[in-house]
């Protein structure tokens, strides 16, 4: 399976954002899986990485992606590291700078090594607890929240921009609903995208 294959089954799919389409084409996923899963990289599954976490399914990040609407120069905070794909994606949209928290230190060793083995520079990884956000550098345009959710994580809206856009899973451990938070002024807009199954996220937020 090539990366067309992917692209026209991600369309068939209902992935219609150029943006998102376009990074995926550009930032190869075979530079972000383990060696042994290469042959599998452009299949639209998630794959085992390190320390018991996985790389998201293609149609889950590019879902994700077109979701939270991204414009060149955002400034976007990402909670949960992974491979390092992810923040590359949003890195390729957005042309700006990516913030990437990540719990697990060995889980962000290994993004760090694949994003400088893919040349790509641009995106701070973080090693600390996503609950809290990285209040250094914001606000942001974007948050996006890539690990399961008890709750929805309000904290991070205080990191928020007004307009911005925070997108969470939440639920229990075997399944969540993706949330949209769109932040205006004092108020929030809050909308369901869909089922999925996420990796727990650890702390105030998580399980």
């Amino acid at each position: 399976m090539d990366i067309n294959y992917l692209i026209a089954n991600l369309e068939n799919k209902g992935i219609k954002d150029k943006k998102v389409l376009e990074a995926i084409k550009n930032i190869s996923r075979d530079k972000f899986v383990l060696d042994e899963f290469k042959n599998m990289a452009y299949e639209d599954q998630a794959l085992p990485i390190v320390s018991s976490q996985s790389i998201s399914q293609p149609f889950t990040a590019a879902f994700m992606l077109q979701n939270l609407n991204l414009k060149e120069n955002d400034k976007v905070l990402e909670i949960g590291s992974g491979s390092g794909w992810n923040s590359a994606l949003i890195l390729f949209i957005t042309k700006s700078k990516v913030f990437t928290i990540e719990f697990n230190k060995e889980v962000a060793e290994f993004a760090r090594k694949n994003l400088e083995k893919a040349r790509i520079k641009n995106v701070k990884i973080i090693v600390g607890d996503g609950n809290k956000g990285y209040e250094k550098e914001k606000p942001y345009d974007k948050i996006i929240v890539t690990a399961a959710c008890s709750k929805i994580p309000f904290d991070l809206l205080s990191q928020l921009k007004n307009n911005g856009i925070l997108l969470a899973p939440v639920g229990t451990l075997f399944e969540q609903d993706l949330i949209k938070i769109i932040k205006k002024d004092s108020e929030i807009k809050k909308e369901s995208l869909g089922k999925f199954v996420f990796v727990p996220m650890k702390g105030k937020y998580g399980f």
